[in-house]
């Protein structure tokens, strides 16, 4: 392996600072793959304290197809042309699967910051339009927004009422995690929005394509309104039952049916295990689905079902008392004293035992998946080397060394960018922005005590097993690459060198 531009100086360099490795550990790490159907946790937890289990239904008990969030985006769409009069013109975009991840932060201030419509701006502009890399807190909110940019590239500030979504998608009970705070109020105003919701890919897609539209044609608009304007069409589209009514009528169109849904319920409930389900659905549409991806008995499952639960005002508001809801979705007016297993219950609970949390990420996978190719090893252990070597030689001043250096720091920064579209051609990685985790990761990190791809991860360990999560070192906690050959120094391959 080789600089592709200084080779003959590369070599001796290599000859004298690194063995010939490098080579040799590809395969070696291409030995010892990750699992994507492994769970990860960030917190000791064992299932054995575990007494009650709490789901989430979207997304957790229930994946739907790429379907949905194209109807979501034109459902919306339509909703901005019909009721917000805004231009015709902006149908003909459609919904781009591949644009956005989550994580990512809105500034609803301005028309352009990362991203001036679908167009990318450069990373000198953005810097000097926030006057550096750092975000102020008070321009940050716990809404679902967006700037274009996963938010470790500009440094912002962890915060912990910044949670969103994180903790949703899937409950597991005992010991302490705490209910979300409030949002934050700033007298300068909350201007940065963050999606945390697989629902929000779509909203981002959308608010993207009408600035595009807007800056295209010199329409002149407010940035404040057009966030609103798409933020009340998206939310319209649940709220309205347009997306209810479109799943229930093709049900085998949205949903993914997995016969390993049931399987893990079953497992739990078999080992005397409590469950209950929570959901801001409302309750024929959550039974349909369940027939579908459970079985007509799916309620034998489950002690309680809790619908149109408002979350996540649900967890912290006891002003709203329990009412049952009856077979025909009916709200009734009976006093509830208790929680009966077979009922469905609408309203609130609020959590004063505390909760282990497990998050359902379904990205979780794909992502494993790709770091798990040869051209990911491959890039990635390059990538790695030479920023060691940079380090390294650093200290040599003369001039053809510093040309040389110069033409290393250009190739570092290709190859950077090369890793990022492995992932997503925009933004990168979910969880990663070059050698810092993303915001969504450190929201992550803090509030789920174990995370997977899938409820069917469960299916791999035993009702008693113990997760034990791995010492990350810390900076300080390595060697400098200058205290030794620079392939030695890297986190990814130190197992397979051991090896």
């Amino acid at each position: 392996m080789v600089c592709r531009r200084h080779p003959g100086l590369f070599v001796v360099w290599c000859n004298v600072f690194l063995p010939p490795l490098l080579p040799e550990l590809v395969p070696s790490i291409m030995s010892n793959l990750l699992n994507p159907d492994a769970i990860f946790s960030n917190n000791e937890m064992s299932l054995s304290d575990i007494e009650i289990y709490g789901f989430d239904y979207d997304y957790t008990l229930v994946f739907y197809s790429k379907h949905l969030h194209t109807l979501i985006f034109n459902a919306a769409r339509d909703l901005l042309i019909n009721e917000h009069r805004y231009p015709v013109e902006i149908r003909k975009y459609e919904y781009d699967p591949n644009f956005a991840i989550r994580g990512l932060h809105y500034d609803v201030q301005r028309v352009g910051s990362v991203l001036v419509g679908l167009t990318v701006v450069p990373d000198e502009e953005v810097i000097d339009m926030y006057e550096g890399s750092h975000v102020p807190l008070e321009q940050m909110s716990d809404f679902y927004g967006k700037v274009m940019r996963n938010a470790a590239e500009l440094d912002v500030e962890d915060q912990p009422w910044l949670v969103s979504k994180v903790w949703g998608s899937a409950l597991v009970a005992r010991s302490h995690a705490g209910p979300p705070p409030p949002t934050l109020q700033s007298s300068h105003g909350n201007t940065m929005k963050q999606f945390m919701d697989i629902f929000s890919l779509p909203e981002m897609t959308l608010l993207s394509c009408v600035n595009e539209h807007f800056l295209k044609n010199n329409i002149d608009y407010e940035p404040v309104h057009l966030y609103k304007d798409v933020k009340d069409s998206i939310r319209d589209v649940h709220i309205k039952g347009i997306m209810y009514r479109a799943i229930e009528a093709d049900i085998e169109k949205y949903i993914c049916y997995a016969e390993q849904t049931r399987a893990v319920l079953a497992k739990l409930a078999d080992h005397g295990k409590k469950m209950f389900l929570i959901t801001n659905s409302p309750s024929s549409f959550v039974d349909k689905g369940m027939r579908y991806i459970v079985g007509k008995d799916w309620r034998d499952l489950f002690d309680v079902v809790i619908v149109q639960a408002e979350k996540p005002s649900f967890f912290n508001d006891k002003r709203r008392p329990f009412r049952k809801v009856n077979e025909k979705g009916v709200l009734l007016w009976d006093k509830i004293h208790k929680l009966q297993k077979g009922q469905i219950y609408k309203q609130d609970l609020t959590l004063k035992h505390g909760w282990r949390t497990g998050a359902i990420i379904p990205e979780l996978r794909s992502e494993l998946k790709i770091m798990n190719t040869e051209q990911y090893i491959q890039t990635m252990t390059w990538l790695q080397t030479l920023t060691g070597l940079l380090e390294q030689m650093q200290v040599h001043r003369d001039a053809e060394s510093q040309l040389v250096l110069q033409e290393w720091k250009k190739e570092r920064k290709e190859m950077r960018e090369m890793t990022k579209s492995f992932f997503n051609t925009q933004f990168g990685s979910l969880f990663r922005t070059d050698q810092n985790p993303t915001y969504f990761l450190r929201r992550l990190s803090r509030f789920a005590d174990i995370y997977m791809a899938s409820l069917s991860c469960l299916l791999n360990y035993d009702v008693s097993h113990t997760f034990y999560p791995r010492r990350t070192p810390l900076q300080h906690e390595l060697p400098a690459w200058s205290d030794g050959p620079p392939t030695f120094r890297l986190p990814l391959l130190q197992e397979a060198q051991a090896k």
